[in-house]
């Protein structure tokens, strides 16, 4: 059994084998360094120390893989949307980062098989899967650098599980979901709006900050106060990455 000794629990065991041949046929080459890869699906609650006391967990991991992805969507966005500005790519970006469509994204992708934790509700956390699938983007890119990375992650992944036109007509109401998580948490919050004339367009624009605790959280811009509202929540809710529906 790889990374685990026996007497620990696991939520799922594979051997070593197994594990090779699961990457093999979801990333379309054998890892030579499987012992990164493992590490990538290791959830903090399954964390293990070597004995110099390291801990192994794939936070480390999922931290880097963030920054990876979303460089890698920033290029795959620019490139299939030619003719659109930056704050439609920005929404695009954010609405497949988002935590419920990552994790359905690495749920699609069979990581229910692979991830490792000691989470015992049958629905442990919204976060579970997708933060695997950041650790192993950062996994890949330590193993094979970036230019290899964004290729398997775009062809393998993007082009295989998501669809661009169904994200692309989504809508989700950030403003309601920011602003009930504020009152849940008892935290002072207020949207600061300003209006100024688009260079191009000459038509109005609207800037808008949400603050919370008097600390901006999150920008937006738009023709009219309600998508910039709106589009300042929604860069609040990623930036916190908080899960749709948060009860918390």
């Amino acid at each position: 059994m790889f990374l685990f000794h026996k007497e620990e629990k696991k939520t799922h065991i594979h051997d070593k084998r197994d594990f090779a041949s699961r990457l093999k046929c979801l990333l379309g080459f054998k890892p030579k360094n499987l012992r990164l890869y493992e590490t990538a699906f290791i959830h903090k609650s399954a964390s293990y120390r070597l004995p110099d006391r390291t801990k192994v967990n794939n936070e480390r991991l999922e931290f880097l893989g963030d920054a990876i992805l979303d460089a890698i969507l920033s290029e795959y966005l620019f490139h299939n949307f030619p003719d659109e500005n930056e704050g439609f790519l920005t929404k695009m970006r954010a609405r497949i980062v988002n935590r419920e469509q990552l994790n359905q994204l690495a749920m699609d992708m069979g990581f229910e098989e692979l991830v490792l934790s000691h989470l015992t509700s049958p629905n442990p956390t919204r976060n579970l899967y997708g933060d695997a699938l950041e650790a192993l983007i950062g996994a890949l890119f330590i193993d094979i650098g970036y230019k290899k990375t964004r290729q398997i992650i775009v062809t393998r992944v993007l082009e295989k599980y998501l669809d661009l036109t169904a994200i692309f007509e989504s809508e989700t109401d950030y403003k309601s979901m920011i602003l009930e998580w504020c009152q849940k948490k008892k935290l002072p919050n207020q949207f600061e709006c300003t209006e100024e004339t688009d260079p191009v367009s000459r038509k109005p624009l609207f800037i808008v900050s949400f603050l919370i605790n008097n600390i901006i959280a999150g920008t937006g811009q738009g023709g009219t106060k309600k998508e910039a509202e709106q589009e300042a929540s929604m860069r609040a809710w990623n930036k916190m990455k908080l899960p749709e529906n948060d009860a918390c």
